[in-house]
């Protein structure tokens, strides 16, 4: 591949919208709430233990309800999963990954629109997914206009 200054250009508004993105209030919030996870030294036992636990699981699902701890191991990982779920600073760093998850999947749709109409671009939300008549700008503060 040469090297034009074409692709320099593309390869700078790359570097630069990398920086915005990480700049971005939602980068901000991730980072702030998956310290405040990995910083809670009791939450961090707590995930190591399910993560312990998981292993345990995906060797009961080999075997499934033939396996001598199925109903042992199928309750425990409901409540050490539960236990994770409601614990605030967890739903803090989940709600943190879906608002980035969000802004990448926006700045996807608007990358790819750009090159074309066609391009079909994979999204974690249903909302980007879909081909409403207001296309992309609806999640971007009021900017869309559309009449939905």
């Amino acid at each position: 591949m040469i090297m034009t200054s074409e692709w320099a250009f593309i390869l700078d508004e790359a570097d630069e919208l990398s920086a915005m993105i990480l700049s971005s209030e939602q980068a901000q919030k991730l980072r702030n709430a998956y310290n405040d996870v990995y910083s809670n030294e009791k939450l961090v036992q707590q995930i190591q233990a399910f993560t312990r636990m998981k292993e345990q699981y995906e060797d009961v699902q080999r075997f499934g309800k033939y396996h001598p701890d199925y109903h042992k191991i199928m309750k425990e990982i409901r409540q050490q999963k539960r236990q994770l779920d409601l614990n605030e600073l967890v739903a803090n760093l989940k709600f943190a990954e879906n608002d980035f998850q969000d802004l990448l999947d926006e700045i996807s749709l608007i990358i790819g629109k750009s090159v074309s109409e066609a391009v079909k671009v994979p999204v974690s939300n249903p909302f980007f997914a879909s081909n409403s008549s207001c296309g992309t700008g609806c999640g971007s503060g009021g900017s869309c206009s559309c009449s939905a």
